[in-house]
C-alpha cells in the first residue's frame, strides 16, 4: 500500500500558474507548468510563474512534468524551468510538443528531454504508471492524466468540455473515461473555472454564427484579434471565411508560421489560396488576422492604435473584432483599447463572457465527469477559490461526503495512507517568480516597490563633483527630475533643493575627508521632508557625488 501526497505549487485560488504535484512513495509526478498574466499594476512584469525550488530540491525523485495542452497557463513556465533544470523530463502529446519546440527555439534553449506521448498508451514508472486520455478543449491533442497507483487511480483533468461536435484530435474518448471510472478512482482533480455556470458549456463555446453575422453586416475591412493557440476558434473562423469571397491576411511571422503549420499537420482545414499577402492589406473586403499574445495581451493592437505599425492604419470603415471573450484581469485594458478604436471611427465588436464561453467545464460537464469517474475523493483545482467552492458544491449535490471533498490552497498537502485521507497539516513552502524580459531570475518585491514609487511620484537626482585633493565642490549640486515637477515652472523649489543639498554636502566634509554615505542619507532625509511639505509627494531621491 502507498503513501500519497497531492498539492499545488500554483493554480489554486488564481487564474493561471497551474502546477500540481503528486508524490507516490517518494516518486514525484508534476502535472502542468503554467504562467499567470501580469496586471497593469505590476509595472513592466511580463508574467508570473510558480517558484520551483521544490523541484530543484527534489529533482532526483521527479519522474517528469506532464503537460495537458498547449496553453500558456499550463505550459508557459516550461522554458524558465528547463533553463535551470536541463535534465528534467517533459512529457506531452504531438501538438503540445510542436508548440514547446517552437518556444525552445525562440528562446535559444537546447533541450533534449522532451518526450512525445500518445493518448491511451500507458507509460510505466516502476509500480506506478501514467495513462493519458483524450479530452476536448480548444487546442488539439489535449489530454488528462491518470496516475495509476496501488491504491487506485488519480485523475487530473486539466481543461475539458463535453462537446459531441468536436472530432478528430479534439474528441473526448468517453469510453476510456468510463473504463477508468470502473477500475476505481481514488481522487479526481477536476477544473473549476466555470463551476458557477449552469448547464453544459456546449454549444455556447461555438461562435460560427457570430462570425458569419459579423461578415454579413460589415462591408469594410475586418481586423480580427485571436489568441494564437485557440486552434478550434481558428477553424471556426476559417470555415466562415471559406463561404465568402474575402481573402485573409495574416500579420506577424509567428502567427503566419502557426497557421501554416496547423494546416500542414491537418489540425486545421483551410484552402491556402484564400490566404492573401500584404498587397491585400488595404483591400476593402480583406480580413486581417493579428495575434493577441498571451504574455502581453493586445500588444499588437496597441501598436496599431498608436501608429507604430508600418502596414496597418485604422480607417473609419474598419471593423475590429475580438474573437475571444475578454479574459479575467484584462477588462480595463480592453475597455481602453475599445474606446481608442471607437474614437478613431472603427466599429468594435466584442464577445460577451457570459454568452460566448471558452472550452471549460460548466456544471453539467463537471457532473458528467464525476459520474463517469465515481471518485472516492474529489479535489477541485484550476480557478479562483470561489470557483473551487462551487465545484465542491456540485460534488456534494451528487452525494459525495463533505469530508471527501478537498478544498485546498497552494502549498497545502492532502495526504493519503493506504487509500485513506489522513490529516497531517503539512504545508509546502510556495511563492511566485516575477519574470521581466528574458531573465529567469525573480524580479522581486523591492524592484516592484521602486517601480511603483517611480510611477507615483517620479525621481529626483542630485549630482555634484568634488576636487579629489582639496574636497572642494567643483560643480553642482545639479538637479535632474523625471516624473516629479516641471523644472522651468518651479525654479524656486529647484533653488531650494540645491541649497539643501549644498548644506548637507558641506556639513559632511571635514579635514579633507568626505562622508559619502552620510551625504546620501542626509540629502534623502532633508530633501524628502522639504519636498513632502511643498508638494505632498515622495519622489525617489538619488544622490551621485564624484571626485576628480
Amino acid at each position: 500500500m502507498s503513501k500519497i501526497k497531492i498539492f499545488s505549487l500554483g493554480g489554486l485560488n488564481e487564474s493561471g500558474k497551474n502546477m500540481y504535484v503528486i508524490d507516490v512513495d517518494n516518486d514525484i509526478f508534476v502535472f502542468d507548468s503554467g504562467l499567470k498574466l501580469a496586471t497593469d499594476k505590476m509595472f513592466g512584469i511580463d508574467y508570473i510563474i510558480p517558484e520551483f525550488s521544490y523541484l530543484k530540491e527534489n529533482i532526483d525523485r521527479i519522474k517528469g512534468i506532464f503537460i495537458t495542452h498547449a496553453h500558456e497557463k499550463y505550459m508557459g513556465a516550461v522554458c524558465d524551468i528547463v533553463r535551470e533544470l536541463p535534465n528534467i523530463n517533459i512529457y506531452a502529446t504531438k501538438f503540445t510538443c510542436e508548440v514547446l519546440k517552437t518556444e525552445f527555439d525562440d528562446n535559444n534553449i537546447d533541450f533534449k528531454n522532451l518526450h512525445l506521448i500518445h493518448a491511451h498508451k500507458n507509460i510505466k514508472f516502476g509500480k506506478n504508471s501514467i495513462f493519458p486520455v483524450s479530452l476536448t478543449h480548444s487546442v488539439p491533442d489535449t489530454v488528462g492524466y491518470v496516475l495509476n497507483t496501488e491504491d487506485g487511480a488519480i485523475f487530473y483533468t486539466g481543461n475539458f468540455v463535453f462537446d459531441s461536435s468536436m472530432t478528430g484530435p479534439y474528441k473526448t474518448d468517453i469510453g476510456k473515461l468510463a473504463y477508468i471510472g470502473k477500475q476505481g478512482v481514488l481522487c479526481l482533480m477536476s477544473e473549476s473555472e466555470y463551476a458557477d455556470r449552469t448547464g453544459y458549456t456546449a454549444p455556447n463555446n461555438r461562435i460560427s454564427s457570430t462570425i458569419n453575422d459579423v461578415f454579413l453586416h460589415n462591408e469594410g475591412r475586418i481586423i480580427i484579434t485571436v489568441f494564437t493557440n485557440h486552434i478550434s476558434r481558428l477553424q471556426e473562423l476559417f470555415n466562415e471565411v471559406s463561404k465568402t469571397h474575402r481573402k485573409i491576411v495574416i500579420m506577424g511571422k509567428k502567427l503566419q508560421n502557426l497557421v501554416n503549420h496547423v494546416i500542414d499537420l491537418g489540425y486545421v482545414s483551410f484552402d491556402k489560396d484564400k490566404i492573401g499577402s500584404l498587397n491585400n492589406i488595404n483591400d476593402r473586403d480583406s480580413i486581417i488576422l493579428i495575434s493577441n499574445e498571451n504574455e502581453k495581451p493586445f500588444m499588437n493592437l496597441e501598436r496599431i492604435i498608436n501608429g507604430y505599425d508600418k502596414y496597418i492604419k485604422i480607417n473609419e470603415n474598419d471593423t475590429v473584432f475580438f474573437l475571444e471573450p475578454i479574459s479575467v484581469g484584462m477588462e480595463k485594458k480592453a475597455v481602453k483599447i475599445s474606446d481608442d478604436l471607437s474614437r478613431m471611427g472603427a466599429n468594435v465588436i466584442t464577445l460577451s463572457s457570459k454568452q460566448h464561453l471558452l472550452n471549460h467545464a460548466s456544471q453539467e460537464d463537471l457532473m458528467l465527469m464525476i459520474n463517469l469517474m465515481n471518485p472516492k475523493y474529489y479535489f477541485p483545482v484550476i480557478g479562483e477559490y470561489r470557483h473551487q467552492v462551487e465545484n465542491a458544491n456540485i460534488a456534494y449535490s451528487l452525494g459525495m461526503k463533505k469530508e471527501n471533498i478537498l478544498l485546498k490552497q497552494n502549498g497545502f498537502v492532502a495526504t493519503f495512507v493506504n487509500g485513506n485521507l489522513v490529516d497531517e497539516n503539512e504545508k509546502i513552502k510556495i511563492d511566485e517568480l516575477l519574470i521581466d524580459g528574458n531573465s529567469t531570475k525573480d524580479i522581486g518585491e523591492l524592484v516592484l516597490k521602486d517601480r511603483e514609487l517611480l510611477s507615483d511620484n517620479g525621481i529626483v537626482i542630485i549630482c555634484a563633483t568634488l576636487n579629489k585633493k582639496t574636497k572642494e565642490i567643483l560643480a553642482g549640486p545639479e538637479v535632474l527630475t523625471r516624473g516629479f515637477i516641471y523644472v522651468k515652472e518651479n525654479s524656486e523649489i529647484i533653488d531650494k533643493i540645491k541649497q539643501i543639498s549644498l548644506e548637507v554636502i558641506n556639513s559632511n566634509i571635514s579635514n579633507n575627508y568626505v562622508e559619502f554615505n552620510k551625504i546620501k542619507t542626509g540629502i534623502r532625509d532633508e530633501l524628502g521632508k522639504f519636498l513632502y511639505n511643498e508638494t505632498e509627494c515622495k519622489p525617489m531621491i538619488i544622490t551621485v557625488v564624484n571626485e576628480i
